[in-house]
């Protein structure tokens, strides 16, 4: 038996496909082995495994089973539990509202508020709560963006009870990296508010929004977006492909990163499993439809090198089921960079025989992993290339791209590297 000194406990909630409250999927515990190390147990519940209904949490590591299942990688926690947890910059606003650093693992999950990605939520009751279902309004941008400038300076008291802080949670917790932003509510869907930051070298609302238009324009799926002008600066809205605004509330995608799918971590000491085409064929073997998403990888691997997007690392990939399947998710967080070198450029993750080289010919090298024939992915290649290279500036400039951050971007697009 566990020493409840020596444990950690939680329940783990889900959103069935289609409905709009949650029920009991299972209990995550977090204790250590006799080495010492962080160990993980989950277990499904019984009554959730004889519910028809039904569906896995994630289709590589807790498949629907009785058994319990363990992990002493990831400090313990499950790639699919972490999934639903904060980023980067969720985890400092829920430090920041304990008023301390360096939180446990469950506490970072149970703090979250409710607008975590994907389907899953935490708690300590073995019943799940009825959906908050308070969001913050497109009308509260101004307030937010204030509110997440204070953080980035550290501006904030320390004080965990002082109203500043407790407006934190505001703020929101969904997964996407380490820029502010927060959760807000229009009409008819929930948006992910992603704000600029006064020591930003360019407007990277305004950047990121042309690149999800410039992927759509190379043929790419991605999330849908928009710009709010908010007190004189820009805010990217992205809406979330997670959700879907129903009369009697919001349902909910369930969403693995491809962290998660790669048994990876953010860790240096891991980065040998991040690969694309490790990614693809782990795909293969989830995805209802596998041409189609190796396919649309390799586009997506494409228009990186293409735009310089050095920053794809594994949690900007994911696959989502809206209903039983899983599928590659829209893309989202596609972002350029303007390295010094004219001849290397390096993606992420593996792309070829030559690394992480973004080069078309290393690209190339592994067609056959991503479902392509030879002639097919060149095609891609060619195709997109000359489509970047065609339409980047009129693509910024139309998405509202200023002309001197278009000036300071420019060297991102097709650099000479790529074709040699």
């Amino acid at each position: 038996m566990i020493s409840r000194a020596s444990t950690s406990e939680c329940f783990v909630y889900i959103t069935l496909p289609g409905e709009v409250r949650a029920v009991t999927a299972g209990r995550f515990v977090l204790t250590q082995n006799v080495r010492g190390d962080a160990l993980g147990q989950f277990v499904y519940r019984a009554r959730y495994l004889e519910d028809p209904r039904a569906v896995e949490i994630d289709p590589i590591e807790l498949k629907l089973s009785r058994q319990t299942y363990e992990t002493v990688l990831l400090n313990g926690v499950f790639g699919a539990l972490r999934d639903a947890g904060p980023d980067y910059w969720g985890r400092l606003v829920i430090e920041k509202h304990a008023g301390r650093a360096q939180l446990g693992e469950l506490d970072y999950l149970l703090e979250s508020p409710d607008d975590r990605a994907g389907a899953l939520g935490y708690g300590l009751n073995i019943e799940p709560p009825a959906p908050l279902r308070k969001f913050n309004r497109t009308l509260d941008l101004e307030k937010l963006q204030a509110l997440a400038d204070v953080l980035v300076t550290d501006d904030l008291p320390n004080d965990p009870q002082a109203q500043q802080v407790q407006d934190l949670l505001l703020l929101g917790t969904s997964m996407g990296g380490a820029r502010p932003k927060a959760v807000v509510q229009d009409n008819d869907a929930l948006w992910v508010a992603k704000f600029n930051r006064a020591d930003d070298r360019w407007n990277h609302a305004r950047v990121e929004h042309a690149m999800l238009r410039l992927a759509r324009e190379c043929g790419i799926t991605t999330a849908e977006s928009r710009i709010e002008a908010v007190g004189g600066r820009d805010v990217l809205l992205i809406k979330r492909f997670d959700r879907e605004k129903t009369a009697q509330g919001y349902t909910r995608a369930r969403m693995v990163s491809g962290l998660t799918l790669l048994r990876a971590d953010e860790a240096s000491g891991t980065r040998p499993n991040w690969s694309y085409i490790v990614l693809a064929e782990e795909l293969r073997r989830v995805v209802e439809d596998a041409k189609r998403d190796a396919r649309e990888l390799f586009r997506r691997i494409c228009f990186n090198a293409l735009i310089s997007n050095i920053d794809d690392h594994p949690r900007n990939h994911a696959i989502l089921a809206k209903e039983k399947g899983w599928k590659l998710s829209p893309a989202y967080d596609l972002t350029p960079s303007v390295p010094v070198s004219l001849e290397r450029r390096d993606l992420a993750l593996d792309c070829g025989d030559q690394g992480r080289y973004a080069n078309a010919t290393n690209l190339l090298s592994q067609h056959a992993r991503f479902l392509l024939a030879r002639a097919e992915a060149g095609k891609i290649v060619d195709d997109m290339k000359a489509q970047v290279e065609a339409t980047w500036y009129a693509t910024v400039r139309a998405s509202g791209v200023s002309e001197p951050d278009a000036e300071t971007i420019r060297g991102a697009f097709v650099y000479p590297g790529f074709s040699l």
